[in-house]
């Protein structure tokens, strides 16, 4: 099965299944990869944090779930540079380390199963989670929970001291955007890895999983700049200055197009 065809039936609702769709997001990586065995492995792991959870009514297992991955090894990837095995869902499960967004999408299946509500919350800089109804956001490294100051504080220690809390910070979001956040993380890592070729799929991804945005298609352009295509570059530069509205931004994109209309016309 082609692992992109496969990730995206895995969105169609009713109920996504959002670690199966990331597993073969990662085979897309790993050609060897058999997203539905580490499907099946999984239920190891379910049963170790099940056997864990205090006997309390589902509704406010969201945090001892969180903690009980903790207290399994589950934490963030403090390497640096991070590698991309930070954000491909099997190697988070093996290593049980990732990024905090890999580290809820491992909460999310395992409360789904456990019929525990959880959502994604994409918060700028550090994917977090909530409980419907709850009155607190929950970091999915350690199950810490973070109230309207510790959510300042948070966005400021990731996005400046200037940066100001908004409400569509804190609301829930789908599985698309959780993926296609997902692809960026690893567009970003492939990049900084030095494999701009892997990169380029995580990119074309990003497209596909929602509207794309200014960065996404400038993101593209570097890309395929490293990859020397300048027809691929002319392309997104030139949908970037579509969707900008920006007066300073479209005149350094009109400039760079200029330039590159002067170069050889193929690849």
């Amino acid at each position: 099965m082609d692992p992109r065809a496969a990730c995206l039936a895995c969105l169609q609702p009713p109920t996504p299944r959002l670690l199966e769709a990331a597993l073969w997001l990662a085979a897309e990586h790993q050609p060897t990869l058999q997203p539905l065995e580490v499907l099946q492995r999984f239920n190891d792991l379910l049963l170790q944090v099940r056997q864990g959870l205090p006997d309390l009514p589902s509704r406010q297992l969201a945090q001892p779930l969180l903690q009980r991955l903790n207290a399994l090894q589950f934490q963030e990837d403090d390497e640096y540079p991070l590698r991309p095995h930070s954000a491909l869902l099997n190697r988070v499960l093996q290593r049980r380390c990732g990024q905090p967004l890999s580290l809820a999408i491992v909460a999310m299946e395992l409360a789904q199963r456990l019929g525990i509500a959880l959502h994604g919350v994409s918060f700028p800089g550090h994917f977090l989670v909530r409980a419907p109804g709850a009155d607190h956001l929950l970091d999915p490294c350690s199950g810490r929970r973070l109230y309207t100051r510790e959510c300042r504080d948070l966005l400021q220690q990731h996005m400046g001291p200037n940066s100001e809390l908004q409400a569509n910070y804190l609301e829930a979001c789908d599985a698309h955007s959780m993926l296609q956040r997902l692809s960026r993380n690893l567009r970003q890592l492939h990049l900084n890895a030095g494999e701009p070729l892997a990169a380029l799929k995580d990119a074309e991804r990003v497209l596909q999983f929602g509207p794309a945005t200014v960065p996404d298609h400038l993101a593209r352009a570097e890309i395929y700049q490293r990859l020397d295509c300048p027809q691929g570059e002319r392309f997104d530069l030139h949908h970037a200055l579509l969707l900008c509205d920006d007066p300073s931004q479209r005149l350094q994109l009109s400039q760079r197009l200029r330039q590159l209309e002067r170069g050889p016309a193929l690849h």
